[in-house]
This record gives structure tokens, sequence and C-alpha cells, in this order.
């Protein structure tokens, strides 16, 4: 499975997609970062976008940093830049 980078920024005022920078999807979520909680909401905010289940969601590298590479089980990168990005695309 192809894994896709990630910037993300915790406490923020509501999870959404910001955009893209230096080639990482920008992601907020609500959840601070503390005890993984902002792993959790990026995982379940990401299933969401991807119409899969939270559990086929992982975070492969960067568990305690802003800078993380993600993978989902079943869907192609492109697919899932697709659907986080939505209409953001030209």
């Amino acid at each position: 499975m192809p894994d896709l980078s990630i910037r993300l920024q915790p406490r923020a005022r509501r999870d959404e997609v910001v955009g893209e920078r230096a080639g990482a999807i920008v992601i907020r979520v609500t959840a601070p970062p503390v005890d993984g909680k902002a792993n959790a909401a990026l995982c379940a905010f990401v299933a969401r976008a991807a119409g899969v289940s939270p559990s086929r969601v992982s975070v492969v590298r960067g568990q305690t940093s802003r800078d993380k590479v993600i993978r989902v089980d079943g869907v192609s990168a492109e697919t899932l830049r697709t659907a986080l990005l939505g209409q953001r695309e030209n």
C-alpha cells in the first residue's frame, strides 16, 4: 500500500483539511497531542473521508511528530489524496 504524508495540527477549532504544503496534506483536528488522541482523531477523520473503517488507517511514521506518514489498507494514495483534498484539486 502506498503511504501518504500528512502535516497534523492538533487543538484546532474543528477537524478539517486545510490544503497542501510541501507535498504533505495539512489536516487540523480538535484533539490535543496527548496520549495518542490526535493520532486517533486523525485516523478517524481520514477513515471517514476515505469511506473505510478506522482500523484500516494507521500512522506508519511520526507517532509523536506533526509530520506523519499514514497508510490506509485497500485505498490507493491517489484516491485518498483526492478524497481528502476534494474540490481543492485543480
